[in-house]
C-alpha cells in the first residue's frame, strides 16, 4: 500500500503533505490543505486521489475534495455534485475523465495528474466550457 517511488518522490520533494490508505483495491492518496485556485468558495481543501491498481500504467478517474466547493459567486461547479464516502469521510465528487488516449502511460503520474486537476479547477471556476 504504498506510491510508486517516482510519486512518493515528487511528493516529498515539494513539500507535499499526504497519506496512502487502501480502500476498496484502490489506493487512496489524501492531500490536506491543497491550495484552490481563485474563484472558489474557500482558499484550500484536502484533495482525494483514488488511484487504481496498476497506475501509473491504468488512469485514474475523478477526484474528491473536503470541504466540497462552489464558485464564488455561490453557483455549483459542473459536475460536482455528488457526495462519496470513502475513509469514514464524505467527500465532494469532481467527475472528470480521461478521453481516450489522453492518459499516457509511462509518462503521466501524481504529478501530471495534479497539474490537471489544477488546470480543470481553473477552467471550471473561469466558466469556460470543458
Amino acid at each position: 500500500m504504498s506510491l510508486p517511488p517516482a510519486d512518493a518522490a515528487f511528493l516529498a520533494d515539494r513539500g507535499i503533505a499526504y497519506t496512502v490508505e487502501m480502500d476498496a483495491g484502490m489506493i487512496c492518496v489524501v492531500l490536506p490543505g491543497r491550495p484552490v485556485p481563485p474563484g472558489y468558495n474557500r482558499a484550500s481543501v484536502d484533495l482525494l486521489l483514488r488511484l487504481p491498481p496498476g497506475f501509473p500504467d491504468v488512469a485514474p478517474d475523478m477526484w474528491w475534495v473536503d470541504p466540497a466547493l462552489v464558485l464564488a459567486d455561490g453557483r455549483p461547479v459542473e459536475a460536482t455534485q455528488l457526495t462519496e464516502v470513502y475513509l469514514g469521510r464524505s467527500w465532494q465528487r469532481w467527475s472528470r475523465h480521461f478521453t481516450p488516449g489522453q492518459w499516457r502511460p509511462g509518462v503521466d503520474n501524481v504529478e501530471t495528474y495534479l497539474a490537471r486537476i489544477r488546470g480543470e479547477m481553473v477552467r471550471s471556476a473561469a466558466g469556460v466550457a470543458a
